[in-house]
């Protein structure tokens, strides 16, 4: 597969650059974009003229409307692995998935993809369990709570339909049953631990993923890639790759 990577002087940019230069899952770089430009580095999508199979995307969420004018003009499959999107950015991604398939996730580790799985299960097994969600990053992470606590909460509200994020805590007043909480740290070179506490009074059930090395994810964005291809319009997320693997 042919791969276009938006966003590719940052960090995970990079990594996806390295991937396919390896031939990861038969992939090749079609483009490296990036508006910092750089050796080997496209200024804008506008400037890609060689042929791709698949965007990936891991760049800013204020760039996604010009992103996906651009999959929707060359009938490209994209992959969204950037977070912070705000409700006007979300709609326009589910307009985009009308008319080509878009892959979102707030975290590409199918590790995590898992995780959620797991929460809901046990989110579903204990109904009257207290539930708290704790995530740790780097110091330098800008936004919290993290994405993928935000995803996680939103995974076990699947079960518990009713249930309001409580993020952060402090203050005189007690825990309500209806919380779902999410605590941030923010310390050293941590890449992401996520935990889940399912607390019933008698026993806690802990759920924890340790990301250990940034590469996952870009891994986890690559397989993204490859499942997408093929696909229809639509919107997908790790659920549906998943499913797809377990066929």
């Amino acid at each position: 597969m042919r791969v276009i990577v938006h966003g590719a002087t940052g960090a995970m940019g990079r990594q996806i650059c390295a991937l396919t230069e390896k031939g990861y899952l038969g992939s090749s770089l079609a483009a490296a974009v990036s508006p910092e430009g750089g050796p080997g580095i496209i200024l804008t999508l506008g400037e890609v003229r060689a042929p791709a199979d698949v965007v990936v995307d891991f760049s800013h969420h204020t760039a996604v409307g010009g992103l996906l004018d651009f999959a929707v003009e060359k009938g490209l499959p994209v992959v969204i692995a950037t977070t912070g999107f705000d409700e006007n950015e979300l709609a326009l991604i589910q307009k985009a998935a009308e008319k080509v398939p878009v892959f979102r996730s707030a975290n590409m580790s199918v590790g995590v993809a898992v995780l959620c799985r797991l929460a809901k299960e046990a989110a579903r097994a204990f109904p009257d369990a207290d539930i708290e969600i704790v995530e740790t990053h780097h110091n330098r992470k800008l936004d919290a709570p993290s994405g993928t606590a935000l995803m996680l909460a939103e995974a076990v509200r699947e079960v518990r339909p009713g249930a309001e994020l409580a993020c952060g805590r402090s203050g005189q007043h007690k825990r309500e049953k209806k919380e779902i909480g999410i605590q941030s740290l923010r310390m050293g070179n941590v890449v992401g631990i996520h935990e889940i506490h399912i607390a019933t009074g008698t026993q806690i059930l802990t759920l924890r993923h340790e990301a250990q090395d940034r590469a996952l994810f870009a891994e986890g964005a690559m397989e993204a890639a490859r499942f997408l291809i093929g696909k229809g319009p639509g919107l997908y997320g790790m659920e549906d790759l998943l499913a797809g693997d377990a066929q």
